[in-house]
């Protein structure tokens, strides 16, 4: 029997006394137990107990119905923390989705329902004790991941699991055993009845990691997983830019070089280039100099998105960084092409596709660029002067069109998207005098 301190917040301890006080035998299990074998300092904890939802209520003043049907109340403990406690649980049926599963009476019977023998492992708060019957702890010593049982059985149970087995072993560099990697990659092509959120969410945890994300991205290539699901970036293995490079190698080094924490930016950075194999000619130039590949890839960065049912803010977020992220002005370039180039980008993103042009960058050449961080700051300057960028911003508007006497009508929006093109020429004319002045030679001139 092993006995370790695995150091969790005082509040697992409490919950745990007062539960194996009412004779429910009580212990930590999952990923806090994983990783805190790992020497890290999990902030997550979660029990798994004897006591059924309704003793765990009894015993706890403060408490929330998560998921009650499945077995789970969350304790809030006296640090603020809501700590999911889950009655012991068993498999009754199976389907490839998800499990159905009902009470359980022991431990064992608990961790045999888990996916890999790391997240197999039960820690009880008190006694120190490990249980660990499939060999967890070794596994992760070891550095390897396997299923607990026959992994055939395991991936048919929940195909999600093929998923979590590729971002495991990215995440905490275990290689995949033998047996595991076999009935994974068989596996692979039946992942079609997953919903699109679960497959998303799995995408969105491996991008959200600290850790870099292609190790987890080159799995889902080398097990089928990526031309499973994403064949838009499959279509990019092999393939190479004008420079010769390997489109994949450079959507995953660009994925790495951007900060963990900016989710959106992750997701350009991973699709930015998928319009390159789907376009005649990638190089060439549509209006406003934006590359065919950028504008086919924002497209297909949007479809991409909506199958996955992203957030239509996502969605058109990504969309845009990725049909925009090719073409910015230079440090000597005239003012006027800064305000035209910051009209078609706009103020929210413009930020953003200066970030992924600085990861472009590091991927392509191992560092940032001078005159890109030249260009950068010569595009902030002409942010700092305000200047108009829509016909919101103009020092006149419907009312004074009104007041000059021009009928209300679409003539309007011709008249103020004029205005925009001179003011983006000549910022000094955006003043209700000078618009007012420009409109009246225009009446002038129509009669």
């Amino acid at each position: 029997m092993d006995i370790v301190d695995l150091r969790p917040p005082p509040e697992v301890r409490r919950i745990a006394r007062r539960l194996e006080g009412a004779g429910f035998e009580t212990w930590a299990v999952g990923g806090a137990v994983r990783d805190a074998l790992r020497g890290e300092a999990p902030e997550d904890w979660d029990l798994t107990t004897a006591a059924r939802p309704a003793d765990v209520r009894r015993l706890f003043k403060r408490t929330v119905p998560i998921g009650i049907e499945h077995g789970t109340v969350g304790v809030l403990g006296k640090d603020g923390h809501l700590y999911e406690v889950t009655t012991f649980r068993r498999d009754v049926e199976t389907f490839g989705r998800r499990a159905r599963v009902a009470f359980a009476d022991s431990l064992d019977e608990d961790l045999e329902r888990r996916d890999f023998t790391i997240n197999a492992v039960a820690w009880n708060p008190l006694s120190g004790e490990l249980r660990d019957p499939h060999g967890g702890a070794e596994d992760l010593r070891r550095g390897v991941l396997r299923t607990v049982g026959d992994p055939a059985e395991r991936f048919a149970e929940d195909r999600l699991r093929v998923l979590r087995a590729l971002r495991f072993a990215g995440r905490f560099d275990l290689e995949i055993d033998e047996a595991t990697w076999r009935d994974l990659v068989a596996s692979a092509d039946r992942l079609g009845n997953l919903s699109a959120e679960r497959i998303r969410e799995e995408l969105y945890k491996v991008l959200g990691g600290q850790e870099p994300p292609s190790r987890t991205l080159r799995l889902y290539e080398r097990s089928g997983v990526l031309a499973a699901l994403y064949p838009e970036l499959q279509a990019c293995v092999g393939c190479k830019d004008a420079s010769g490079r390997d489109l994949w190698e450079v959507q995953l080094s660009t994925v790495d070089a951007i900060p963990y924490h900016r989710m959106v930016l992750r997701l350009a950075g991973l699709l930015h280039l998928v319009g390159w194999p789907a376009t005649d000619d990638p190089s060439e130039v549509e209006q406003e100099g934006v590359p065919a590949y950028a504008a086919v890839g924002g497209t297909i960065a949007w479809r991409l998105m909506r199958r996955l049912k992203a957030s239509n803010a996502d969605s058109d977020r990504v969309a845009h960084l990725v049909a925009q992220h090719a073409v910015i002005p230079g440090p000597d370039a005239p003012d006027v092409d800064v305000r035209r180039w910051l009209r078609r980008v706009g103020l929210d993103h413009y930020r953003d596709v200066l970030r992924l042009r600085r990861a472009i960058t590091i991927a392509r050449e191992g560092e940032g660029s001078e005159e890109l961080l030249q260009a950068a700051r010569h595009i902030r300057a002409v942010v700092r002067a305000r200047p108009a960028l829509s016909v919101q911003d103009l020092a006149i508007g419907g009312n004074e069109l009104r007041a000059a006497g021009i009928p209300a009508g679409p003539l309007y929006g011709e008249i103020l998207r004029d205005l925009l093109e001179r003011v983006t020429e000549e910022p000094a004319l955006n003043t209700p005098e000078r618009l007012i002045a420009i409109v009246q030679e225009w009446q002038q001139d129509r009669e």
